[in-house]
């Protein structure tokens, strides 16, 4: 394109290309319907529709550079060198382009069609920076286009004068044209009015692999920092940096083509992990549940292996594979880009365009097949990991119809060790994962048998980071769990037949315990996401400290609520001030506290510290742990599944370097050290 086809091209983007499709009013009543809710999610919603105005110009090959700044009172700016948003009169609104864009729900470019000032575009249903607007306390835009700064301000959703030429722009000024937004979310309006650094960073960042040579800059004015993203290699710098703890059997490939108005974007590598890592996106948008684009790219994988493996001689027309067998160790992220996607569901989880398919799958399929060709080392380890991934489902299938059969068949479906409760309603059922026979003892004496089973397990269970399901189903342990929980395993769970809808697992409070729970949790994760996601799986918090002073006793879950027991049992509370010998007394009690297991008597004041569930006897262990009333217990939750994959790889994998270097990092931050 020529640079004066390309001007006027740019010139194109006027009042006339921003669409009206209703009015603002209703945001600022529920503000629920347009980010969600009001809250963490909600606040920082409103930073995500401004940058992907700025990002969809990026697309459109408008813009190279976005820049994010929080600013110290946590107002925020989004700074872009696209095209700058049109300042003409909008001929419906009989207002400025950029009021109207401004100030009226769902107007913008994006919604014009062929005609619009995109091909491509994201955004939550496009609700668009008027959003922004309405639920912000002000609202600073400046634009800068054709050499002229235009700038207007608005409160609360509405503007406090029109737009204004304020300068033009210097030859000098590195700053030629495109928009800034500023705001400050409205405290009447949001609950949290802080910028989470963290997720502003992961967040961009992933958008900056997606979309590749685009520069972003995020400065938090807060603490002094800047961070710069760019990536020149796009899908494949972002493969490379998931992977980048794992053991590789293969280099990246990558596919761009554009058909029909669709751009698919693919890059795959495989490792030697057992299970897949795909990552699917839709106009920048991250797609959990697939969609169009998936099934397309299943398909032309399991095509393209199939049909090499076979002409190169490592498959026979025999050979049983399946899709699963073909992904073990995959890593793979889709991104296709197109102009009017059809999600399914308000949160965009899923892609519906049904001419997505076809395009996906020929696109990948021609690609990977020239790959193959090209590549037949990589070829020939990929295939060796697919007979292997075959041969071990087989086995997997032998151990699981083992475990399913006994489960089903026996009536006797339920391990010995089992106590099980005589509640038949899994909503009121409750299953304790305890932590060795002796604490196991303890629970089943103490617990409500009505509603409150107890499973106990001896010893630690298998890492199944590092194993098969075959081998995992191996374990006795596991398949004792397994059968306990009713609802199968693999490609035979069912949620629906989940015997308990509160699953907690209960360790001591040492290394050994936790090492347990993270067995315990990694085994979740990984063959049962759907408990953890349905918020099914707990973690028990029994306490740290029993502190009893003549008859009086109550229990600590933490050192600081240990030291306000024993200030309060020591100072009588009818006194108004504190006397000094009282105050020498409650240090030198709290220094002698024991650290780990074990108790100590001074002044009348008896500290006893747990360090296993066996040290509390069963009443104890009811009234701390187990009683409803009382208890206190974490639910287990997944914010980030990306980042938690990464965590649990990190720690339970087979890379001792990424772990050393994971444990070398986060010393510094260890509470509870058990040497």
């Amino acid at each position: 394109m020529t640079d004066e086809k390309k001007l006027k091209k740019d010139k194109d983007y006027t009042a006339e290309q921003i669409t009206v499709l209703e009015g603002l009013e209703p945001v600022r009543k529920r503000p629920g319907m347009y980010i969600g809710n009001t809250a963490k999610e909600g606040f920082h919603h409103l930073l995500k529709e401004v940058v992907d105005n700025s990002i969809d110009e990026a697309m459109a090959g408008h813009a190279k550079k976005i820049e994010i700044i929080i600013h110290p009172d946590n107002s925020a700016s989004v700074i872009d060198d696209g095209r700058g948003i049109p300042v003409d009169i909008h001929k419906q609104t009989k207002k400025s382009a950029l009021e109207t864009v401004l100030t009226v729900l769902h107007a913008g470019g994006k919604f014009g069609g062929d005609a619009s000032g995109y091909k491509v575009s994201g955004g939550l249903h496009g609700v668009g920076v008027s959003v922004v607007n309405a639920l912000s306390e002000w609202v600073k835009a400046e634009v800068r286009r054709d050499g002229k700064i235009f700038t207007q301000e608005y409160k609360r959703g509405k503007p406090t004068g029109k737009v204004k030429l304020v300068g033009k722009i210097s030859p000098k000024d590195p700053w030629q044209k495109g928009t800034k937004i500023s705001w400050k979310p409205d405290p009447e309006i949001f609950t949290v009015l802080e910028f989470d650094l963290k997720f502003v960073l992961d967040h961009y960042r992933q958008q900056a692999y997606l979309t590749r040579g685009a520069h972003l800059v995020i400065t938090d004015e807060r603490n002094g920092f800047t961070y710069q993203y760019y990536f020149e290699g796009g899908l494949v710098s972002y493969i490379l940096h998931i992977n980048r703890n794992k053991v590789v059997k293969t280099i990246p490939m990558f596919v761009s083509k554009t058909t029909d108005n669709v751009m698919v974007e693919c890059a795959i590598q495989y490792t030697d992990e057992f299970t897949e890592t795909v990552l699917t996106f839709a106009n920048n948008i991250h797609t959990p549940e697939g969609g169009s684009h998936l099934t397309g790219f299943r398909a032309a994988l399991t095509r393209s292996l199939n049909s090499w493996g076979i002409k190169s001689g490592y498959i026979k027309e025999s050979d049983k594979l399946t899709g699963e067998d073909m992904r073990e160790g995959l890593t793979a992220i889709v991104s296709v880009k197109l102009q009017n996607p059809q999600f399914e569901g308000q949160t965009k989880a899923k892609l519906g365009n049904a001419e997505v398919r076809g395009i996906v799958e020929d696109a990948v399929g021609q690609a990977l097949e020239f790959w193959l060709e090209e590549h037949p080392a990589d070829a020939g380890k990929i295939l060796e990991k697919v007979l292997l991934a075959a041969k071990a489902r087989l086995a997997a299938r032998a151990a699981r119809d083992a475990v399913i059969r006994k489960g089903v068949l026996e009536g006797l479906a339920l391990p010995g060790k089992l106590a099980d409760c005589s509640e038949s309603d899994p909503a009121e059922s409750e299953l304790y994962i305890v932590e060795g026979d002796s604490a196991g003892g303890s629970a089943k004496q103490g617990r409500d048998r009505r509603f409150q089973a107890i499973l106990p397990l001896r010893g630690k269970i298998l890492n199944v980071e590092r194993a098969r399901l075959d081998k995992m189903l191996a374990n006795q342990e596991i398949k004792n769990l397994v059968i306990a929980m009713g609802a199968g395993v693999a490609d035979q769970f069912n949620l629906e037949n989940l015997r308990y809808h509160r699953i907690i697992i209960m360790t001591d409070a040492d290394v050994d315990g936790a090492h347990i729970r993270t067995l315990l949790l990694t085994l979740f994760y990984r063959y049962f996401p759907s408990i953890i996601e349905s918020g099914y799986l707990y973690i028990a918090q029994p306490p740290l400290f029993r502190v009893q002073y003549g008859k009086s006793a109550e229990y600590a879950f933490s050192e600081k609520q240990r030291n306000e027991i024993i200030e309060r049992f020591l100072i009588d509370k009818k006194e108004k001030k504190q006397t000094k010998d009282k105050k020498l007394e409650v240090a030198e009690i709290i220094e002698a506290a024991p650290e780990q297991s074990g108790e100590v008597n001074i002044k009348g004041v008896n500290v006893q510290r747990y360090k296993g569930l066996g040290e509390m006897n069963p009443s104890q262990l009811w009234e701390t742990t187990m009683d409803p009333v009382n208890r206190v217990m974490l639910r287990v939750g997944i914010t980030d599944a990306e980042k938690a994959s990464k965590i649990f790889e990190t720690l339970m994998g087979d890379e001792v370097a990424a772990r050393k270097n994971f444990i070398q990092t986060h010393a510094k931050t260890v509470k509870n050290l058990d040497i």
